[in-house]
């Protein structure tokens, strides 16, 4: 992993340093094996509705507005 910064322009046009990639390159060797990280059945299935709520929302936690503009 290379931590190496880069100098880019922010919004409000002066430059900055901001990281580069910082993750490994190629593929992962081994499969993550998150079933046996979670101790029993309903961490697994708060895990998979806590995920699934991410990719099929309607918002993020917080984002969500809790009364209409």
């Amino acid at each position: 992993m290379s931590s190496d910064k880069m100098k880019k322009k922010s919004w409000t046009g002066e430059d900055v340093e901001v990281l580069g990639e910082t993750y490994e390159t190629g593929k992962p060797e081994l499969m993550d094996k998150w079933r046996q990280k979670l101790a029993n059945r309903e961490q697994m299935l708060k895990y998979l509705k806590s995920g699934e709520r991410y990719w099929y929302g309607e918002g993020y936690g917080s984002e969500k507005r809790k009364s209409p503009a």
